[in-house]
């Protein structure tokens, strides 16, 4: 009997799991992680973890397999907290829930389930493993879509490597949401009516201001509101000697300037703010919503402009360096000057946009053939070959 050790989150996603890998025969031991102890910034009755610990000893007790709890708060606190305050103080918008899946479950909870003697972690992510036989015996991991269209979280999972994807089941992947939820009411798991959770993956539902303004003090700056007809926006397009130099001009961001607008209102920190946001600016009077365009976190300035169509909002390339390249895929990641047709996303909840990989000597471009709206620094893209998720990198 293979044993199993499966990250029990006292949601109905992992108990499924849970008890799919014990009707298939394996040795199932349960494990809560622990990752949040400061209250103070949670809102806490969304998500309190006790609550979730709870739910998730039920569940073991239930399916009748060992449990315990891990506190793995230091760990979390020194990778992904102290990541996510670094990359706000630098203008970026990390993705807490990529980070703590590489950081987290697939490193410090795998090496724990390996000391407890297990074959595998589990987790009740909605996404697929495949596996490619090789004729010299070696094999080659997939990481594949959820076969529910609305719950695929094949992007969350978007920077795990072969040696993580070796050890890894995902019970819940060919299933579909509703399906999930009948599993755990059939088997009266506690779990199957409760509410998806949301919000900073373990830290619970957090106010994000009240949680960066801990390291990242309040400081008083402008709001600047840049019309479409900025000069930015209407830049000749020089002739480009090859594909390179294209490329690099489409992934320039504008930069904007105080004399490109108008004060509009104030804020209390750029770097609370992010682009494509809209909530938060408190500014009225404006015919259409305002949305963030660009912030400057040196100047402590936020440029918007009017309304999701504004032309400051849409590219088409964005860039990644070599050193934030990962390919889930290495047989597959391009050699300098190849490229590679793909679909791709910058964000999770996007559908798939079609767009070009260009390898270049000091990172990667991805090129897609619509604009996209609000690609953000810090955030994740990842592309996929069909439903395979193939690489991923951090938005430079």
């Amino acid at each position: 009997m293979k044993k199993v050790v499966v990250g029990l989150s006292g949601g109905v996603d992992s108990s499924v799991a849970a008890y799919l890998l014990k009707e298939q025969g394996y040795e199932v031991i349960g494990l809560f992680m622990k990752n949040w102890h400061d209250d103070s910034v949670t809102i806490s009755e969304e998500c309190p973890w006790l609550e979730d610990s709870n739910d998730a000893l039920i569940v073991a007790e239930k399916l009748g397999i060992p449990f315990q709890t891990v506190d793995l708060s230091a760990e979390y606190k020194e990778r992904i907290v102290d990541y996510m305050f670094n990359e706000y103080e630098r203008g970026r918008t990390p993705n807490p829930d990529v980070l703590c899946n590489r950081e987290i479950k697939f490193d410090v909870f795998l090496k724990i389930a390996m000391q407890l003697g297990a074959d595998y972690v589990a987790t009740g992510h909605y996404c697929r493993k495949g596996t490619i036989q090789h004729e010299d015996g070696t094999e080659t991991y997939q990481l594949l879509a959820g076969k529910d269209p609305n719950k695929d979280q094949s992007y969350f999972l978007c920077q795990l490597s072969q040696e993580q994807l070796s050890k890894t089941l995902f019970p819940i992947g060919e299933l579909l949401k509703p399906e999930v939820r009948n599993i755990a009411a059939e088997n009266n798991l506690i779990t199957a009516d409760k509410k998806d959770s949301q919000g900073l993956c373990f830290v619970g539902k957090v106010h994000l201001p009240d949680f960066l303004q801990q390291k990242l003090k309040p400081k008083k700056g402008i709001i600047v509101e840049v019309p479409s007809t900025a000069s930015q926006f209407a830049i000749a397009v020089p002739e480009f000697h090859n594909e390179k130099e294209k490329l690099a001009f489409q992934a320039e961001k504008p930069i904007f300037s105080l004399e490109d607008g108008k004060v509009v209102g104030e804020h209390q920190g750029a770097h609370y703010f992010t682009i494509g946001q809209r909530k938060g600016l408190n500014v009225g009077g404006t015919k259409e919503p305002l949305f963030v365009i660009e912030t400057d976190v040196d100047k402590n300035i936020i440029y918007t402009g009017q309304g999701k169509m504004h032309p400051g909002l849409y590219r088409n390339t964005l860039f990644v360096k070599e050193d934030e390249l990962h390919w889930v895929r290495p047989d597959l990641a391009l050699k300098e000057d190849q490229t590679m047709e793909v679909m791709a996303r910058i964000r999770y909840r996007q559908p798939l946009q079609k767009a070009t990989l260009y390898k270049v000597g000091n990172g990667l471009y991805v090129d897609f053939q619509e604009k996209q709206s609000a690609i953000t620094e810090g955030q994740f893209v990842a592309w996929y070959v069909e439903d395979e998720l193939v690489g991923s990198g951090v938005i430079s």
